[in-house]
């Protein structure tokens, strides 16, 4: 049975007195792709920022492959938790080389940790950055500032990935490619929490799902069986698939 990389129980998170996730749980073990799926306002974004620690939350959150880390960002960094923004957050006028070594600043000097090593891993899976490494951030597409937010946290070696709508404002070919590298991360070692509003392709990809409507956990199983229930087919499945 795979190691358990995160676990969740019961997790609530507010904006002042209004709460957005309501006790929510979920589990994330080594060598898989999990998605959380919902609609806009369902709450997947603010329950993937409290579980990077960028938000306050009540409940139980565990790492139980690093006992003691603590709850800090720092800590699930370190850790090797990173998280992708639906912002994608870069240095627009960095380089693509240079915002790619920035996601390796908290490994320089671990033993057995070459950045050079990441380089050839990030460009590997993304050789269009490679062929832009010079450029600035800023003058990309929106399909290669995607590929760098994503080479730039695979930099830093994470275990565990979460990404937060990757495929948001990506023309339908970028989507497809974007998607097939996430998949070649789980051959990589790298297990991902994959929140999207695209359902249908989120599903096509992951191992397992949890549904999110309203802030609530309304079904979870195995992404084949969640893509196949009549309910999330007739009432929720084909409109998101279509938005």
């Amino acid at each position: 049975m795979s190691a358990m990389l995160l676990e969740a129980a019961d997790i609530h998170v507010s904006y002042g007195r209004s709460e957005a996730v309501r006790g929510v749980s979920l589990k994330i073990a080594e060598g898989q792709i999990v998605t959380v799926i919902g609609a806009n306002g369902a709450g997947k974004t603010t329950l993937l920022n409290a579980l990077m620690g960028l938000l306050p939350f009540t409940g139980t959150l565990k790492f139980p492959q690093t006992p003691g880390a603590g709850l800090s960002v720092i800590a699930r960094v370190e850790a090797g938790i990173c998280l992708v923004p639906e912002t994608r957050d870069l240095f627009g006028t960095m380089s693509v080389e240079d915002n790619l070594r920035l996601g390796a600043f908290c490994r320089r000097g671990q033993r057995g940790f070459s950045t050079g090593e990441m380089f050839a891993e990030v460009y590997a899976l993304f050789p269009r950055l490679q062929e832009r490494r010079r450029q600035n951030a800023n003058t990309l597409s929106g399909g290669e500032r995607q590929m760098l937010a994503l080479g730039r946290a695979l930099m830093s070696r994470p275990k565990l990935l979460l990404l937060d709508e990757p495929s948001l404002g990506l023309a339908p070919v970028l989507v497809k490619e974007i998607l097939a590298r996430i998949v070649e991360l789980r051959g990589l070692g790298v297990s991902v929490l994959l929140v999207e509003q695209n359902a249908r392709a989120a599903l096509a990809i992951a191992d397992y799902a949890y549904v999110l409507e309203t802030g609530v956990l309304a079904m979870e199983g195995p992404a084949e069986s969640v893509a196949g229930d009549a309910r999330m087919v007739e009432s929720y499945l084909g409109a998101v698939a279509g938005s």
